[in-house]
């Protein structure tokens, strides 16, 4: 080493003395792994950033218990003109829950998964995020996370409103308590609803990767498939009660179908809980296996 390279290196070691007795308060670079409370809390905000999430959880709310007020009020109303033994098969739950009610639940819920999911595709902001955080699965699982927690927690805001506001109305009229047989598994069945086609709509929307489309998947899947099948045929019959809007509705029946109803293969309860965790497990599944291996 010369003379001018001890120069050199003794004015560069005397820079960095100099800056380190000047109080250099610069932030040393993060070395370690994020965190999965840290991933949770960056998906947390960003769900709550996007106005669709504001909309679709207003208008979830806003379905189940409105569609449960106007039940509820119009059998108050019909109570007196019915005859006796159409009371006596009046299922309270069917104006707590109406048939109504999933057709907007389902479609919204479904949309938000799909937007939370393909939304971050199609703008890109995934490339962002793993440039970041380059574990996509760890990424995946905190926003499902996310999704999860804050559609059950609206799910069972929802339901428990629907049955007390119904009840509430039909006092008298045929109204029920929640320690009535079926009543709180029809809350519990009903606010699950909610997180069970978020994750079908995200899990949709980690494969078609564009919101429209996942959108409109998830509509026909969840909505319009289930008239397509009936009860008649032992075949046909599995497949509707495998699909999740059938396992709700019987999950809000009690005791036996209607007489008016001719069911032939009815589904048991057992089985509409397996086809909730089912569904539910295969949309997670896709999800954090898509988000992993596919070039976002």
């Amino acid at each position: 080493m010369t003379t001018a390279d001890h120069r050199n290196t003794a004015a560069g070691r005397g820079g960095v003395d100099a800056a380190r007795g000047s109080g250099d308060t610069r932030p040393a670079t993060a070395t370690g792994p994020v965190r999965f409370q840290d991933l949770v809390a960056a998906e947390w905000i960003k769900l709550w950033s996007l106005r669709s999430t504001w909309g679709a959880l207003g208008l979830i709310l806003l379905a189940t218990v409105g569609f449960a007020v106007h039940a509820s009020l119009d059998t108050r109303r019909r109570w007196a003109d019915w005859p006796a033994d159409r009371r006596d098969v009046l299922n309270p739950l069917w104006d707590a829950f109406p048939q109504q009610t999933p057709l907007f639940v389902v479609l919204a819920a479904s949309s938000l998964g799909a937007v939370a999911v393909g939304g971050e595709y199609a703008s890109g902001m995934f490339r962002t995020t793993f440039a970041a955080v380059p574990a996509r699965g760890s990424v995946a699982a905190a926003k499902l996370a996310v999704l999860t927690a804050a559609t059950t927690a609206l799910g069972l805001l929802g339901s428990a409103t629907a049955f007390g506001v119904s009840q509430a109305i039909l006092a008298g009229r045929g109204g029920m308590s929640v320690g009535e047989p079926g009543a709180l598994r029809a809350i519990v069945a009903s606010a699950l609803l909610v997180p069970l086609c978020t994750l079908v709509g995200a899990g949709l929307g980690a494969l078609v990767r564009h919101t429209a489309p996942a959108i409109v998947t998830a509509a026909t899947v969840l909505l319009l498939l289930p008239t397509a099948v009936d009860d008649d045929e032992r075949w046909t019959a599995l497949l509707r009660h495998s699909m999740p809007v059938p396992a709700w509705q019987r999950l809000i029946e009690r005791g036996d179908a209607p007489p008016w109803v001719d069911i032939a293969h009815r589904a048991t309860v057992g089985g509409a809980w397996a086809t909730y965790a089912g569904w539910a497990l295969v949309a997670t599944l896709v999800t954090v296996l898509v988000v992993r291996r596919r070039e976002p």
